[in-house]
């Protein structure tokens, strides 16, 4: 109980940044509530330092209470995922679907393995040597590009329908294959199980393959019952059972929950919505599903920020911070650059194509939740108690802040040079 308690006074204090930014500012309300977090936890970790903040360790147990990850890997997740797919139009993703397998695909086992190779090289000169397994493993969860940023943040703001077509459909689609990465590269880390490729193949299609095909089941059946039903608030309880048991049955049959959400929510966008909702229920169910995302996204961002009180940091920390994050932009820069040598042998692009792919490639809670699921105890620098676990969080956080502050902050002028190559 005191777990919900919490979780109602974050979504308040969420709620209520949200609003003052609406009436005193211009930037969006999920960077806003980052930053506003973010200084928050900073001020009362210094409170609590010097001790003014006698209740700090009660805070840090409440936020640790939560579960950042368990939230947002089995809670949140379905629910913007979902919602992020009702948005994506079925003929413009087609018309964009090589782009998008290769992207999500391609790119990020390339970046993955570039972070890491980089990261491999890079840090024994500052004194923390990694062996190559765990910069893989970083390499894993902070390559893919996060859906529930990209859709929060880049989405919003009208980029010209080839580029966000893209964005949003790469950051959608490459969950699946970017957790299949993260999982068998976690479990030869630290299972020391020697992983074959016809078994990561495996995994890839039974999570991947089979969360596609669940999802298109998924909203077959939700489609069926939409259609047999005249009664507006059944068909909202209807899409709502999707990202609840929908969800909770995927993760039950060992297939991408969020690979299911998104087809499932592009289906019911495209098919159902079009065909059997009357223009009274597109109203109903498309302001549900916009209060849902805003309430959802403006509680994650604000757990982005608070979550930096429970970490334990060191000076060392700092370095890898700052190592961190140009090598993740260059090795997404390198591996979205390549692919479109190829395409543009194909096809014309925008010009403004790859500085908005790369720079608007943002990471999220997804990265942060996979960051904080590594265990600890794993020791690198042994004399200041350093372990795996603190490294690839701290590396993890940096990307994440910096992605949401300063690259979602710094994307308009990017898409407004976009737009003058479409007139």
């Amino acid at each position: 109980m005191e777990t919900y308690y919490s979780l109602c006074y974050l979504a308040a204090l969420a709620m209520l940044i949200a609003y003052i930014n609406s009436r005193v500012g211009s930037v969006q309300s999920t960077i806003t509530i980052t930053a506003a977090s973010i200084v928050l936890s900073l001020i009362m970790m210094l409170l609590g330092e010097t001790g003014v903040l006698k209740s700090f360790p009660q805070l840090i147990a409440s936020i640790n209470a939560i579960n950042f990850q368990n939230l947002l890997l089995h809670g949140m997740l379905g629910f913007l995922l979902f919602a992020g797919g009702l948005g994506i139009n079925l003929k413009h993703l087609a018309s964009q679907g090589v782009e998008i397998a290769v992207l999500a695909l391609f790119s990020t086992l390339l970046s993955s393995f570039l972070v890491a190779g980089l990261l491999w090289c890079l840090l024994p000169y500052i004194g923390l040597p990694l062996d190559f397994i765990y910069c893989l493993l970083f390499g894993a969860l902070i390559s893919p590009t996060d859906p529930i940023a990209v859709l929060a943040i880049v989405k919003k703001m009208n980029a010209p329908q080839q580029i966000a077509i893209q964005v949003e459909g790469e950051s959608l689609f490459n969950d699946g294959f970017g957790l299949v990465m993260f999982v068998s590269v976690f479990g030869i880390a630290f299972s020391h199980e020697t992983l074959s490729v016809p078994a990561i193949s495996w995994l890839f299609l039974q999570e991947a393959g089979g969360g596609i095909i669940y999802g298109f089941v998924l909203g077959l059946v939700a489609n069926y019952l939409i259609k047999h039903t005249d009664d507006d608030s059944l068909e909202l309880l209807v899409s709502l059972a999707i990202p609840t048991a929908g969800f909770v049955f995927a993760e039950q049959l060992g297939v991408s929950g969020a690979l299911a959400m998104v087809v499932a929510g592009i289906y019911i966008g495209n098919i159902t919505r079009e065909q059997h909702f009357t223009q009274a229920s597109k109203q109903s169910f498309d302001h549900l599903w916009h209060v849902l995302e805003e309430f959802l996204n403006n509680l994650l961002f604000l757990m982005i920020g608070l979550v930096l009180i429970s970490f334990v940091f060191h000076l060392e920390d700092l370095w890898l911070m700052l190592l961190a994050i140009p090598l993740v932009l260059l090795s997404r820069l390198v591996s979205v650059a390549l692919p479109y040598l190829g395409f543009s042998l194909f096809k014309q692009y925008n010009p403004m194509s790859l500085p908005i792919l790369t720079w608007g490639g943002l990471r999220g809670g997804l990265a942060l939740a996979m960051a904080m699921s590594v265990p600890a105890g794993v020791m690198v620098l042994p004399e200041k108690n350093i372990d795996v676990r603190e490294m690839i969080l701290v590396m993890t956080y940096a990307v994440v802040v910096f992605s949401i502050l300063v690259q979602g902050a710094s994307i308009v002028p990017l898409i407004n040079k976009s737009k003058s190559y479409e007139s």
